[in-house]
């Protein structure tokens, strides 16, 4: 019978979400920074408090109950909520202040981070920056079980419960090795992919997945684009591979400046009345209560990339 007096607190609703999220106590434990004894007390204490059993442990593996999962996103937006009020205490009302973890997908992170970090010195100095490098998909995981707050990647993330929040849209252009006939070309269509060997980066990667859709779009098989070709991790070994006559490759526009320095790379373009392109923008729960601060967030990047931009040497 749960006790209507009974209000959690704090740090055992972070208790709770933490062993949720990560389905093992010694983990849990050790991410909060306290030992798996006061880890168990905080919990049994909130169930008792509840009347409620949140958590089902055994000696192989712990599964949040139904009445937990109905629960869970209650107990996170809470803690969202006492967040923001810290950060409202601080002074920080319609500012960035304090812990803030940000996802961001490895087609971004290298190239406007510089400029990014340069702008949180200057106009946030109280903002601490968490960054997370991973692909979409282990994003938007994080970002549900509140494991980062928001995230830097390529729209549309079509995920429910999130806020998109568009920040620009980013020119791909062609790479190839210097030899090769659509070398420099300014004019290329989409048909044209089909005279390429494309190197792509390995599944997962969501500039793979636009890359190919820019194939289908021009009835450009992809399973021929794919086949005898090498798959990467990065951009900077895709660039290898290109330097090394193994093949072509499309990048982001930021990346040029980075990643094609090389004399044996020319970059080409599609010609102006092709669309190729990706939208690039926050994505955040949509139960976040620092909405304002996140939008104020985008706008540094928005920012970042254009600079990005405006440094770029014209190829």
């Amino acid at each position: 019978m749960n006790n209507k007096e009974y209000r959690p607190t704090l740090a055992q609703l972070r208790t709770f979400v933490t062993i949720a999220e990560n389905k093992h106590f010694g983990t849990a434990a050790t991410k909060l920074q306290i030992s798996q004894p006061s880890l168990s007390q905080a919990l049994v204490a909130l169930e008792q408090g509840l009347g409620i059993q949140l958590i089902e442990r055994s000696t192989r593996r712990v599964i949040v109950t139904s009445a937990g999962q109905t629960l869970l996103p209650h107990a996170k937006a809470t803690l969202e909520s006492a967040e923001a009020f810290m950060a409202h205490a601080r002074g920080a009302q319609g500012t960035l202040s304090g812990p803030l973890t940000i996802g961001i997908i490895p087609t971004v992170a290298p190239y406007i981070l510089p400029h990014l970090l340069r702008s949180i010195r200057e106009e946030f100095p109280e903002l601490e920056p968490i960054f997370v490098e991973e692909q979409t998909h282990t994003l938007l995981e994080r970002l549900r079980d509140g494991q980062v707050d928001l995230t830097i990647m390529a729209l549309p993330a079509e995920a429910h419960g999130m806020v998109e929040v568009p920040l620009y849209q980013e020119q791909f252009r062609v790479v190839t090795h210097r030899t090769h006939p659509l070398a420099g070309r300014q004019d290329l269509s989409l048909k044209k992919l089909d005279e390429l060997d494309l190197l792509l980066l390995d599944d997962g990667h969501c500039l793979r997945e636009q890359i190919l859709d820019l194939c289908r779009a021009a009835r450009v098989n992809p399973a021929d684009a794919t086949n005898a070709v090498t798959r990467a991790s990065s951009l900077t070994t895709i660039m290898q591979l290109v330097i090394g006559g193994m093949g072509a490759t499309l990048i982001p526009a930021s990346a040029l400046a980075a990643e094609c320095r090389h004399p044996d790379i020319a970059v080409g373009n599609f010609a102006p009345d092709v669309t190729a392109q990706r939208q690039v923008g926050l994505v955040f729960r949509s139960s976040a209560a620092r909405s304002d601060e996140f939008h104020a967030f985008g706008q540094l990047v928005s920012r970042a990339f254009a600079q990005v931009m405006e440094e770029q040497v014209p190829r």
